[in-house]
């Protein structure tokens, strides 16, 4: 992995390619760890978290983690998800975060060398195309090994590097030994639709 500690860097997470992803490697990320990981390697000048978030009056198992990430050092950027019934009747969830990273990063480009992207999402290999051409090198993260492989060839073969979240998992992770906090398990809006299938 490539990373300078002189480059003026943003991170982009899009939170539930980084869950899905985490999930399909079976662990949990550890988002104190995480920042801490990033700051140490690189010139962070900030970290944005995208999650789409039901607005109903029922308890969200999402809020608790948006709540501590944003007084936590993370830039969180939300927005209401969309909940609705497909064809067959099926409760489903729609919360897409595309454009407000795609803008976001766009709006970065001028002021910094490196933008870090966790997703595996296809979908902004265009972004990433047009920040690189703002002289921006730009390092996706997402998994080969999770099943299934949750990165796009055309988003891995367009980054400048392509790092494997498997790989630093042991960096970003809780360790085995240390207590979980006593809350609800945070879910996101994605895993209420596929367990009421």
């Amino acid at each position: 992995m490539i990373i300078h500690n002189t480059e003026r860097t943003c991170l982009f997470i899009d939170g539930s390619s980084l869950y899905s992803a985490s999930r399909g490697l079976g662990f949990d990320v550890d988002y104190r760890k995480m920042l801490d990981f990033f700051t140490k390697r690189t010139h962070l000048l900030r970290a944005h978290y995208y999650a789409a978030i039901l607005d109903t009056d029922e308890y969200s198992p999402i809020k608790p983690l948006t709540d501590w990430l944003s007084y936590n050092g993370y830039f969180l950027v939300t927005k209401t998800a969309r909940e609705y019934t497909d064809q067959s009747g099926r409760r489903r969830v729609k919360g897409n975060m595309d454009i407000e990273i795609a803008v976001d990063m766009m709006e970065a480009a001028p002021h910094i060398d490196h933008a870090i992207l966790i997703t595996g999402d296809s979908d902004f290999r265009r972004v990433v195309e047009a920040v690189q051409r703002q002289g921006v090198r730009v390092s996706v993260i997402s998994s080969m090994r999770s099943s299934p492989p949750l990165i796009g060839d055309d988003l891995r073969r367009q980054a400048d590097q392509f790092i494997e979240l498997a790989d630093i998992a042991e960096d970003i992770t809780r360790r085995q030994t240390e207590p979980r906090p006593k809350q609800a398990p945070i879910r996101h809006p994605a895993d209420q639709a596929s367990e009421e299938e």
